[in-house]
C-alpha cells in the first residue's frame, strides 16, 4: 500500500467514483483511475501531476512520488525528455507509473486546454504547480503577456481553477505551489502589468512568485470547506537548467555586488531540493492543514508569508483579472 498524505485503506469504487460502474487499471494502461486489482483485492493508488515534470525539481519530485506508490502525469513540451523522464518514473516505481502529456504552459490557452483534459479523467490527488522560469531578457508569451508573469504565476492559476473540481473529488487532496526567495527581490506593486524601469530577471521573477504565493493563501482559505489542501514550498536554490543558465545580468543593480554568493548557492543537487515538495505533497503531518509554506527541509516555514498581507492579495487579484482578460482568457 502506498505511503501517501492521508491514511489509504483498502477502499470500494464507490468511494471515489460516479455511477458506480468499476474502472480496474492494469499495468500499462493510461490514463488509468488508479484502481488495481491485487491478490482479489481492490486497491487504490493516488495520481499527481506535475508540470516542467521532465527535468530538475519536477522530476526528481516525480521520482520521489512513484518511490511512495503513486502514478504519475509529467507535463512539460519535449516528447524526448518526456519519454525519459517517464523511463526513469517507471523504474523507480517498479512498475508502469508515469506517462507524459505534452503541453506549453507559457500559453493559457493551451494550459486551459491541458486542464480541461486532465479533468476529464476523473479525481485527481495531487497538482504540483513546479512550472516557472527566469531569464535576463524580457520574453513574451503567445498571448503578449511577460513571461515570467505567465509561467510562474498566470499559467498555474488557469491550470490550477480548471482541476479544482476533480482535486475536490479525490479530497482530501492537495496543491503544491513552487515558491521561492524572489519574492524578497520584487517590486510590490501591482497597478500595471509589468513595474516601471528596467527589465530584470530576478525581481520580474520574485514579483510574479509574490502574486502567486499570495494567490495560494486565498485559494487555500477557498478551498478548504473542499477538502483541498493549498501549499507553497520553497525548494531552494538547487543547480537546475535555468540556474546554470543564469548571469549576472538577471540581477537588479544593488545585488550584483552579491553575486558570487548567488551563484554558489545555486550549485546544490536538485535531489535535495525536492525534499519539500515532497513533504508537502506527502507528509501527514500536514493533513488538514492549509495555506502554509514549506522550506526547503521540509518544514513549515513562515518567512515568505511576511511579504503577504491583506492588501497585497486584494491587488494582486484585480492585477490577475486584467491580465486574464487582456490575454483574452476569461479569469
Amino acid at each position: 500500500m502506498p505511503a501517501r498524505h492521508r491514511a489509504m485503506p483498502e477502499r470500494n469504487f464507490h468511494d471515489r467514483r460516479r455511477g458506480g460502474l468499476l474502472e480496474v487499471r492494469t499495468k500499462g494502461t493510461r490514463p488509468g483511475r488508479g484502481i488495481e486489482q491485487e491478490h482479489g483485492m481492490t486497491k487504490y493508488t493516488p495520481k499527481a501531476v506535475v508540470t516542467a515534470g521532465t527535468g530538475g525539481i519536477g522530476l526528481e519530485t516525480a521520482l520521489g512520488l512513484a518511490r511512495r506508490g503513486w502514478d504519475l502525469t509529467l507535463v512539460g513540451r519535449d516528447p524526448e525528455r518526456g519519454k525519459a523522464a517517464v523511463a526513469r518514473v517507471d523504474e523507480a516505481a517498479g512498475r508502469g507509473a508515469g506517462r507524459f502529456v505534452g503541453a506549453d504552459l507559457s500559453s493559457l490557452a493551451a494550459t486551459r486546454l491541458l486542464g480541461e483534459r486532465l479533468a476529464g479523467e476523473g479525481g485527481l490527488d495531487l497538482l504540483v504547480n513546479n512550472v516557472g522560469g527566469m531569464w535576463t531578457e524580457r520574453r513574451e508569451s503567445p498571448e503578449g503577456v511577460e513571461l515570467s508573469i505567465v509561467l510562474n504565476h498566470l499559467s498555474p492559476y488557469v491550470l490550477t481553477g480548471t482541476l479544482t473540481d476533480a482535486l475536490a473529488e479525490a479530497a482530501p487532496s492537495r496543491i503544491v505551489n513552487v515558491t521561492s526567495s524572489a519574492v524578497a527581490a520584487a517590486q510590490a506593486v501591482f497597478e500595471e502589468a509589468e513595474p516601471p524601469g528596467p527589465h530584470y530577471g530576478l525581481a520580474a521573477t520574485g514579483r510574479a512568485k509574490l502574486a502567486h504565493l499570495a494567490h495560494t493563501v486565498e485559494l487555500a482559505e477557498r478551498l478548504r470547506p473542499r477538502g483541498v489542501s493549498v501549499f507553497a514550498v520553497d525548494p531552494g536554490a538547487a543547480a537546475t537548467d535555468n540556474a546554470a543558465r543564469m548571469t549576472v545580468d538577471i540581477l537588479p543593480p544593488a545585488l550584483r555586488p552579491h553575486w558570487e554568493e548567488i551563484r554558489k548557492g545555486v550549485s546544490a543537487p536538485v535531489a535535495a531540493a525536492a525534499t519539500g515538495p515532497l513533504a508537502a505533497a506527502t507528509d501527514p503531518a500536514l493533513d488538514g492543514r492549509t495555506g502554509l509554506v514549506i522550506g526547503p527541509g521540509g518544514a513549515v516555514d513562515g518567512t515568505l508569508l511576511a511579504y503577504v498581507t491583506p492588501g497585497l492579495t486584494e491587488a494582486v487579484q484585480v492585477w490577475t483579472a486584467g491580465l486574464m482578460a487582456a490575454a483574452g482568457q476569461a479569469s
